[in-house]
């Protein structure tokens, strides 16, 4: 992958063709020029404001693709031992900490990777634990051997119960196993200074890795975070970055025209002011699947919020809703079709799959079967990509596709940081605090007061005052 080559880096750009969001193609449901014409000037404003706010506060994320050389070499390092003396590898976290790792695992290795024989792999056996469902950690200790496996737990504050939770379960197992050198099997990414994982970490010795400041869970995958695991896996971590980098200096203008996070931010912010209140991402491609997690936690946790920065009520944002092309064309295309006019479906299409698989000619005598024989799998899902935006424009459906050359390290880096750009002008155009979480930390407070967390008694008499269940209600 030669991502230093310019010509080559041009020929790996993401475009995003929004011409099925338009009148002309949708009917009345459709933008007209000057209906986006209108939203230049806030445009101009939100990339004005996240321009102006790059690598402060809570967005140092922005800064990741340049200056992480030395911690990239330490982590290639570590990730070489890993791979040389464990047989599996396993991720403890939640939220940000794990769905960036497993989207990158699913979109770049094998679809059936840890089914491979180890001489086909380049890495252990990979699991990311993301739940606390105790049936999962069962299965997971069916499927490894805890002595032989690396566990990778991630969290900043150290405070999340759920990955807390995993590492204890884990640390016990270790201890039984290995005594002394059970912190041989534990890496740590957290904050450098506060938290309770830092000081686990330095009380037992682990390797550890630093979640920058200003890098909030979910802009974390440029960061130690997924970096570690995906390098583990023997993927480019390097050409990751670059493909960020190379996505940052494409939206670096102000144009709707130029800069496609900032199209994606207006297109779906000007579409939710007429109540398309739910997005559709539909990635047509197995690969590109758990893309669509990732990206549902990005834009609803980023822009679901109550309260402007000026303190005003607003209640903004768009539910995510995830969808597989071709399989949910058998599911929920329906619904996007006849159903209500309040969605978006955005695309994820490939122009070139890694692979072709050609369709043999056969049951000649059948002609519904027949006039597949002599294409290919790879013309079948295109064309049927082509024919689900057609189908959704004819209805009068609003949809745009972001078109991916080919999926690879540095493309999937592209994709990653103009997702986070389009949330971050998104969230910028509502006047809102793109990256806090406050409705999140309301859940989690409960949670502790349940089980009895010191500190949180008072939210305990509340849990307990809290109107009672009426039995005529349950059926």
């Amino acid at each position: 992958m030669n991502y230093r080559n310019k010509e080559w880096r041009n020929s790996m750009r993401l475009t995003v063709d929004y011409n099925n969001m338009m009148k002309k193609f949708v009917g009345n449901d459709g933008f007209k020029d000057v209906d986006l014409n209108e939203m230049k000037e806030a445009a101009a404003d939100a990339f004005d404001v996240v321009a102006e706010n790059r690598g402060k506060g809570m967005m140092g994320w922005t800064e990741l693709p340049y200056n992480q050389k030395e911690i990239v070499e330490d982590i290639l390092a570590t990730a070489k031992a890993v791979r040389r003396k464990f047989k599996y590898f396993v991720v403890l976290g939640i939220g940000g900490s794990a769905l960036g790792p497993i989207a990158v695992f699913n979109a770049l290795c094998h679809l059936h990777y840890n089914d491979l024989a180890p001489s086909k792999r380049k890495g252990p056996k990979f699991y990311v634990e993301d739940n606390v469902d105790p049936e999962r950690m069962a299965a997971l200790l069916d499927v490894i051997e805890p002595e032989k496996t690396c566990f990778n737990v991630i969290t900043k504050s150290g405070a999340t119960s759920e990955t807390m939770t995993q590492y204890l379960v884990i640390n016990d197992l270790l201890t039984k196993a290995l005594g002394d050198k059970a912190s041989e099997n534990i890496i740590a990414t957290t904050d450098h200074v506060k938290g309770n994982l830092i000081k686990l970490a330095k009380q037992n010795n682990y390797k550890t890795f630093y979640i920058p400041d200003g890098v909030g869970g979910r802009f974390s995958e440029l960061c130690p975070v997924g970096l570690l695991p995906a390098a583990v896996l023997g993927l480019d971590i390097k050409a990751m970055l670059a493909g960020a980098a190379y996505m940052d200096g494409v939206c670096n203008k102000p144009s709707i025209a130029k800069n496609p996070a900032l199209a994606c931010a207006v297109l779906q912010v000007a579409a939710m002011k007429r109540g398309k209140n739910v997005g559709v991402m539909m990635p047509y491609a197995d690969s590109l699947k758990l893309m669509s997690d990732w990206y549902c936690q990005l834009w609803a946790e980023s822009l679901g919020k109550n309260v402007t920065l000026d303190g005003e009520p607003c209640n903004v944002g768009q539910t995510p809703v995830k969808s597989l092309g071709v399989t949910d064309q058998h599911s929920q295309v329906q619904l996007y079709t006849e159903g209500p006019f309040d969605k978006v479906v955005t695309f994820l299409s490939i122009k070139n799959y890694r692979t072709e698989v050609k369709i043999p000619h056969g049951c000649e005598d059948i002609p519904d079967v027949a006039f597949l024989g002599g294409h290919t799998m790879n013309e079948l899902i295109a064309a049927e990509n082509r024919a689900t935006a057609y189908a959704l424009a004819k209805a009068g459906r609003q949809n745009y596709t972001i078109w991916l050359p080919e999926v690879n390290e540095f493309t999937l880096g592209e994709l990653m940081y103009l997702f986070e750009l389009q949330t971050a002008y998104a969230g910028a155009m509502f006047n809102i605090d793109t990256f806090n979480q406050p409705g999140v930390e309301a859940g989690k407070q409960a949670t502790y007061a349940l089980l009895g967390k010191n500190g949180y008694e008072e939210k305990r008499k509340e849990l307990e005052s809290a109107t009672a269940v009426e039995e005529k209600y349950i059926v």
